[in-house]
């Protein structure tokens, strides 16, 4: 194994909850008289702090608090998630990483409580060690969550890699000093993932030829 700890990131890498997540802010743009976007476009202008996302597609947040489309999102989000699952490739390398003696995290931008629910409805919280989310709804940064971790848990960050599927991720990566993937069905275009300067594959199902 080039690596002994698999930090992971939530949504978009393992869950497979882009559509949704178009759909849903797509229904509060509509309700406020803007245009829906096309997940084309979403791919390009989804980043964190998701609060800079919202005023690209159009949301005025000088005559309206984040607060309140960022709740509306949630609400809608937490009873849409529930339809969506993992990705297919999802199960069979977890399992393939435990089977090779892998310490499996997660780290996510998804508060806490919900969090803990869809990994739990998803039948796989066996296979992490601690799931990390933040304590609020508005999926600000990571990176303080991923020093905690590699603290408590007293990781190598040489022996450790990040999976997900953002830019941000990347950086939370930096910052802690561990490896990077990311991969290129989620929430950001793999273009804009390739010009990071991150490593970036096409799908999980690559994941297990790079780890071992």
């Amino acid at each position: 194994m080039k690596f002994k700890s698999i930090i992971w990131d939530w949504n978009g890498t393992l869950l497979n909850d882009v559509d949704i997540a178009v759909e849903i802010i797509n229904q509060l743009l509509v309700d406020r008289a803007h245009q829906p976007i096309t997940l084309a476009h979403y791919l390009e202008v989804f980043t964190f702090p998701v609060q800079d996302y919202y005023e690209q597609i159009g949301f005025n947040l000088k005559n309206e608090p984040f607060e309140i489309p960022a709740y509306q999102f949630i609400a809608g989000y937490n009873k849409a998630v529930e339809t969506c699952g993992l990705h297919p490739e999802a199960i069979p390398v977890l399992q393939q990483l435990q089977n090779l003696g892998c310490r499996q995290f997660i780290v996510s931008a998804m508060e806490q409580q919900q969090l803990e629910k869809t990994i739990s409805d998803n039948q796989i919280s066996s296979y992490f060690e601690e799931i990390c989310g933040l304590d609020h709804h508005f999926a600000t940064s990571k990176v303080e969550n991923g020093r905690n971790l590699i603290v408590k848990r007293k990781l190598n960050p040489e022996l450790t890699l990040l999976i997900g599927d953002t830019i941000h991720d990347y950086e939370v990566a930096q910052v802690i000093g561990c490896n990077c993937i990311l991969i290129a069905n989620g929430h950001q275009s793999k273009k804009r993932l390739l010009n990071s300067g991150a490593k970036v594959l096409n799908n999980l199902e690559e994941i297990t030829f790079f780890v071992t």
